[in-house]
């Protein structure tokens, strides 16, 4: 497979059910002006992560296992886990999302059934069936199946939204663009619809913006995906924003905010022909459904693969089957937790918890891609960058929209995120990542504030009245006596800078490397004792004198 697959997928989640279900909502609530504002704001977030995941894939060999593969292969595996598991939550409970989203599409069947035939059918028996379906379809027939109808589902998304702006609707009283419906609106059917703010708004439309990274989760399954990846990705973003804008924009031109606020689906009255609207929203939220329902086994079976889990846990969800590896056990795994999620029946409840848990995975891979810029690491060389000033923006960005959304859910998705990375820590090897990145980002802080001292003016220099002491210790007797190294501590305590070396006589060679290592490892260890704040280091050279040179 090539750029297309990662182009349609994304696209038809980005295209899916919220785009038909909740613009018209939110255009009522909130206005045309917010409405942009939301999707440009939701955009700040997602296409950093976009561009810091698309770097990502161009830094090495990518293999399957989508984002969470190339973020834990580049940043390490305690991080990668962390970012993984709450990246598999989000595309798992997105599965429920798109069913519910399904059997709305279904509420004027169901009506006819009723009225007709006197069928009275429940919508709950409809979710666990097309469920039930779709995890058939999946352990049966693997990734194939679903890129076979990501073609017939966007055929139908587009003649859905093509008739859709052909057609025209009654027309909107109020063209203000700042306009809203009232705080309490009473529909013509009685019902009672109270406005939602800014915020709540932006919760039910976010899940939308994050099928931008569909597609990544195909990347065990295409040919080139250092070049398929960010090219699908970054073409179904710009379609995406001009497709979310136009749809904003005619949906307040055509039709009056009450009206909008009064029926979830009323872009079929405005459409050229009405019914294909809730087709193209079955179509949409099947092929959203079938999008998650390919990329959440396969980031499952990467994780476990990599051990993440307890042994035997890893064993079961990593066995594939034939040679693509379809994975089995994992799609099990995760349409029973889509099946947990669909029995909410809320699909504003379960769009919450899903724009949680994207939120903080977009955010903790923003931050890790900053981090890298920071660290500069010789061995990250990507061919494809950005800049880490969008990285830090989607990072802040992403936990200031968290706290708005909600301060109770994202205080404890922050929480859960932390208690995730501690316990894949100790499952998979210590800190081994985040302690090279910060390390990192120490080395070029001090290399920059190096630099910044060096390039100061003298002028200024001979005019400061601080004096701060700098001492060097050279001694090859570190062991024996203990007052060289208590000197150098006091005379830089606080307010100086001391270093401490300890010397290896002789040329450079293993004997000596290794008995250099051990006295460092030794110094450090003592330096913890008694909560030093020298800078310790070791030299080998053939004499006192050339050791004293060389410094």
């Amino acid at each position: 497979m090539g750029t297309w697959p990662v182009f349609l997928t994304a696209i038809s989640t980005i295209l899916g059910a919220i785009l038909f279900l909740r613009f018209g909502y939110a255009v009522a609530h909130v206005g045309l002006v917010s409405t942009l504002m939301i999707v440009f704001v939701g955009h700040l977030v997602t296409v950093p992560t976009a561009l810091a995941v698309a770097e990502i894939a161009t830094n090495q060999k990518v293999e399957g296992g989508g984002a969470y593969y190339m973020i834990s292969r580049s940043f390490g595996l305690n991080i990668g886990g962390a970012i993984g598991l709450a990246l598999y939550l989000s595309q798992a409970i997105s599965v429920a999302f798109y069913v519910i989203a399904f059997t709305v599409a279904c509420r004027d069947l169901l009506h006819w059934a009723d009225v007709a035939h006197g069928v009275a059918i429940d919508p709950m028996w409809v979710n666990l069936g097309v469920m039930a379906l779709l995890t058939v379809l999946m352990v049966g027939k693997g990734a194939n199946l679903g890129v076979k109808a990501l073609y017939i589902v966007v055929v139908l998304l587009f003649s859905a939204l093509v008739l859709f702006f052909l057609g025209s609707g009654p027309g909107n009283p109020n063209l203000s663009p700042l306009a809203t419906i009232p705080d309490v609106l009473t529909t013509a059917s009685g019902d009672t619809v109270n406005r939602f703010s800014f915020f709540e708004v932006f919760t039910f439309i976010f899940p939308a913006f994050t099928g931008i990274a569909a597609g990544l989760g195909l990347s065990g399954d295409l040919k080139d995906p250092r070049s398929s990846i960010p090219k699908g990705t970054i073409w179904a973003t710009v379609v995406g924003i001009v497709i979310y804008i136009a749809v904003a924009i005619k949906l307040w031109w055509s039709a009056p905010l009450e009206a909008l606020a009064a029926d979830e689906l009323y872009m079929e009255n405005i459409a050229l022909w009405g019914p294909i609207i809730p087709i193209g929203l079955a179509a949409a939220a099947m092929s959203s459904a079938l999008g998650s329902v390919m990329v959440a086994p396969r980031t499952l079976q990467a994780i476990a693969a990599d051990e993440i889990f307890p042994a035997r846990m890893s064993a079961w969800l990593k066995k594939g089957r034939g040679s693509q590896n379809e994975p089995v056990r994992a799609s099990l795994a995760t349409c029973a937790i889509a099946f947990v999620f669909v029995l909410m029946g809320d699909i504003n409840a379960v769009a919450e918890i899903i724009s949680m848990f994207f939120m903080v995975t977009y955010g903790a891979i923003c931050l890790v891609s900053f981090l890298e810029h920071m660290a500069a690491d010789p061995s990250y060389r990507p061919t494809f960058r950005s800049h880490w000033s969008i990285s830090l923006m989607g990072a802040v960005l992403c936990v200031v929209l968290m706290f708005g959304m909600n301060p109770t859910y994202a205080t404890a998705s922050l929480i859960i995120m932390v208690l995730i990375h501690a316990w894949v820590s100790r499952l998979g090897g210590g800190q081994r990542g985040m302690v090279r990145l910060f390390r990192g980002v120490i080395f070029q802080v001090q290399r920059f504030l190096q630099l910044a001292l060096q390039m100061s003016d003298d002028d200024d220099l001979e005019e400061s009245t601080g004096w701060r002491p700098f001492v060097l210790a050279i001694s090859p007797d570190t062991f024996d006596r203990q007052e060289g190294f208590d000197m150098v501590r006091w005379v830089a305590y606080r307010h100086g800078f001391g270093t401490y070396m300890h010397f290896v006589k002789g040329f450079l060679s293993q004997e000596t490397q290794a008995e250099a290592r051990k006295a460092q490892a030794q110094l450090v260890k003592r330096a913890r004792g008694n909560r030093s704040r020298v800078h310790l280091d070791t030299i080998i050279s053939p004499s006192y004198t050339s050791a004293i040179a060389q410094c």
